[in-house]
């Protein structure tokens, strides 16, 4: 399949799910940090308007995860990988997330088996 192609399935996946994303960061001594965003596409990218810490981590470790815990196929989450890049304007920081893989990360209940994934786009 393309790339293209993936990456037309994450776009329809992104606008399926209904709950806001967590942008999942690292800080400077590998502490997660996790705040919740609200994720757009601007061409191949999605973007969000985050805050100086996430902002921050972001820029020194670029690689990160978006996480929308509501999908819109009922039972599953979906997790967005990519790197990341900062743009500063003025006192508001933007996050540009380039995805490098998406999955659609079945939550368990106490009827499944447990936690299983879908690949949407590089896994």
């Amino acid at each position: 399949m393309s790339v293209s192609v993936e990456l037309d399935e994450v776009r329809q996946q992104v606008a399926q799910c209904t709950s806001c994303a967590y942008l999942l960061t690292v800080t400077d001594d590998g502490r997660p940090h996790a705040v919740s965003v609200s994720a757009d596409w601007d061409g191949d990218h999605l973007v969000a308007r985050v805050g100086r810490h996430s902002a921050a981590n972001a820029g020194a470790r670029p690689r990160l995860s978006l996480l929308w815990p509501e999908a819109g196929r009922p039972g599953y989450a979906l997790i967005v990988d990519g790197v990341a890049e900062i743009r500063a304007e003025g006192e508001a920081f933007h996050l540009l997330l380039r995805p490098t893989g998406a999955v659609l990360h079945r939550t368990p209940d106490p009827e499944s088996d447990g936690p299983s994934c879908i690949p949407v786009l590089g896994h």
